[in-house]
């Protein structure tokens, strides 16, 4: 199902229909964003999402028995495999996504400053999450590892598993649509900062497709997106202690990034075939002319002078054509003067301008 990767390292596909799987999905982003709503709607329950087991029981625990009950562990059997491969695709493909969400958070920025000036000023207020790790930054940096973990099982092995085990042809889509609900389901970005979280929620859609990206590429791994986004969020609360260095640690790891990013380019390129025109390609065994069949040109002739030296990189070797046999056939004649075998292209016999006929 997924091109380029053997049976074998497939993630195994759900059972779960997709009238289950949906559920799982509302389950998951109710239980999630309660935490902004229900203490305030519901006041009796308010010691139990003020309490740090209750709330993380609530947000991570839900999601995960939903997930397991309803569609199954399936999409998640090849959460450690590959692991050398997955380090390299997880890497380049944080790196290039991160660098382009560095540009597109930027290009938010000038057209905020051109269009709602003000806007930018929310923008000073404190982050609510890393004002209430203040306390205690040392137990938020390790457990940010354990959230990211969480949320990579939930987000990506489960809610982007499900469908990338079950087609191929359309995983795009579905990276899309679970990395802009990963985003959307981080709400106190939006009730914190208002219209300038746009800044913001471009940087999370980005880090989920990247995370998509690198499950899919790596056939289903998730120790190596975890620890990434684990990272990540550690970097956030690494700042309470240090900003220095939780900036010198994020570069790090998005110019590591960016530098196997452009390994892997450059090896693919040097591993590319290279280009070759028609006159250096070998005669066919049969005599006939050299050059591929029309199927393996890279753009068809437009009968223009000169442009019938169109490059491709691949030329196949197949059976000559009754359109390119009917030179050959007719050269052969002139010198046997033997009879000419009646085909939809071959000259007619009783035709004295050797017209062809269909």
């Amino acid at each position: 199902m997924w091109d380029g990767l053997p049976a074998t390292e497939q993630p195994t596909p759900s059972n779960a229909g997709p009238g289950r799987y949906v559920l799982a999905v509302v389950v998951t982003v109710l239980a999630i964003l309660s935490q902004y709503a229900v203490p305030g709607l519901v006041p009796a329950l308010r010691p139990l999402y003020g309490a740090f087991l209750g709330r993380v029981g609530i947000v991570y625990g839900v999601p995960i028995l939903a997930f397991l009950l309803l569609v199954g562990a399936g999409p998640l059997s090849r959460s450690t495999a590959a692991m050398g491969k997955a380090a390299v695709e997880g890497l380049r493909w944080f790196g290039l996504f991160s660098a382009l969400a560095f540009l597109v958070s930027f290009v938010v920025l000038i057209v905020y400053t051109l269009v709602d000036p003000a806007a930018i000023q929310a923008l000073s207020r404190p982050n609510p999450e890393l004002q209430s790790a203040a306390a205690n930054p040392a137990f938020w940096i390790v457990f940010s590892f354990v959230a990211g973990a969480i949320e990579e099982l939930v987000f990506r092995g489960w809610m982007f598993g499900y469908w990338t085990s079950r087609t191929n042809s359309r995983w795009i889509v579905h990276a899309i649509w679970t990395s802009a609900l990963f985003g959307g389901v981080h709400l106190y970005y939006g009730t914190t900062y208002g219209a300038a979280s746009g800044v913001i929620f471009p940087t999370l859609f980005l880090l989920g497709l990247s995370f998509a990206v690198t499950f899919r590429y790596s056939g289903g791994n998730i120790v190596v997106i975890a620890l990434l986004h684990g990272g990540y969020d550690a970097t956030s609360f690494l700042s309470l202690v240090s900003s220095t260095a939780a900036e010198i640690l994020r570069f790090a790891v998005l110019g590591v990034g960016l530098v196997v990013a452009l390994v892997v380019y450059l090896r693919a390129r040097r591993a590319r075939p290279p280009i070759r025109p028609w006159s250096e390609i070998p005669s066919r065994s049969d005599g006939s002319a050299p050059g591929p069949p029309e199927a393996a040109r890279a753009e068809p002739w437009d009968g223009r002078p000169g442009s019938e030296s169109v490059e491709f990189r691949q030329p196949l070797v197949t059976e000559p054509s009754p359109r390119a046999a009917w030179p050959r056939a007719m050269s052969e004649r002139v010198r046997s003067s033997a009879p000419l075998a009646r085909s939809p292209w071959s000259v007619s016999p009783t035709s004295p301008s050797a017209t062809r006929t269909r």
